[in-house]
């Protein structure tokens, strides 16, 4: 789980990740109609060798509050919840979940998901998302993300449920 809080409105976060012409900026694009309950989604921020379309199903979408989607692909399983929240004062709390069904995924995932979200900050204060570097993020937070995996109940481990 990773959260996250902005200055901005509400809905101007909300369509800075569900509008494929703001998300593209700083994360990737999606094509289809959201009312066929899927998605093809795209990442663009890796790499042309690795924008490669994904099917993305939608499972929950209440604008401009929730959104849940899966996905299944050569990387693992993808069960994403992102929640938003706003403040009395304006400032918009993001909530950020990954459902890992593979501990062993962690050390990469948590640094990446801290590398966008990252990026969707620094598109949200109109700044370039590519001045956000890889390189901060992994290998550098990969033994914090190790910690955390370590420390996760195994089970596989004789007794474990």
């Amino acid at each position: 789980m990773f959260t996250r809080t902005f200055k901005d409105s509400l809905d101007d976060v909300w369509t800075a990740v569900t509008d494929p012409q703001r998300s593209t900026h700083w994360f990737g694009f999606w094509t289809g109609d959201p009312a066929d309950g899927f998605v093809m989604f795209t990442m663009n921020a890796e790499g042309e060798e690795n924008a490669v379309p994904t099917r993305f199903d939608i499972k929950q979408c209440v604008p401009p509050r929730l959104l849940e989607v899966t996905s299944v692909d050569e990387f693992g399983s993808w069960n994403l919840i992102i929640e938003l929240d706003e403040s009395a004062t304006g400032d918009t709390h993001v909530t950020l979940s990954h459902i890992i069904t593979d501990p062993e995924t962690v050390p990469s995932m948590g640094p990446g998901w801290e590398y966008y979200l990252d990026r969707l900050a620094a598109y949200l204060r109109h700044r370039n998302p590519d001045d956000v570097l890889w390189a901060d993020y992994s290998p550098a937070m990969e033994q914090h993300y190790v910690a955390i995996q370590q420390s996760l109940p195994r089970t596989d481990a004789p007794g474990a449920q």
